[in-house]
């Protein structure tokens, strides 16, 4: 039979471990990022060059332009925990939570653990604005 000692050690972790796991999990809670459902305009077309990218944080996208002029759009939802991904370094994404990495101009994993490439999303230019999600 356990101590006192050890039920009482074993009580005050729990709750931690709790949250440790919690942190891990993919973010079905109502405050978990989401990746656009509706066409969202994200801002100016000429703040993507050719051939940069631009992360847009409050949509949870990220923009690039192709060398011929082309947009592409990703959700910025990680593929490993559905953390969101809040750090461009040149046209790399860096996953916050696991270090995850992705091609902002492909979607491609760079770097695991994610395993998934970033979901594709319709993207366009209208009035000089871009627009990215379905029915974009």
């Amino acid at each position: 039979m356990p101590g006192r000692r050890t039920v009482l050690r074993g009580a005050a972790l729990a709750p931690v471990a709790g949250i440790a796991l919690t942190a891990c999990s993919g973010g079905g809670g109502g405050g978990a990022p989401s990746m656009p459902t509706a066409p969202v305009e994200l801002g100016a077309e000429s703040e993507i060059a050719e051939g940069g990218t631009k992360l847009y944080r409050d949509g949870n996208v990220v923009v690039s332009r192709g060398g011929d002029g082309t947009l592409k759009a990703f959700s910025t939802i990680c593929t490993h925990a559905g953390c969101a991904i809040d750090k461009l370094r040149g046209t790399t994404l860096v996953c916050p939570c696991h270090g995850s990495e992705f091609d902002a101009a492909t979607g491609k994993v760079l770097r695991a653990p994610a395993t998934e490439p970033l979901k594709e999303l319709p993207v366009k230019a209208k009035d000089g604005k871009i627009v990215a999600g379905p029915g974009a």
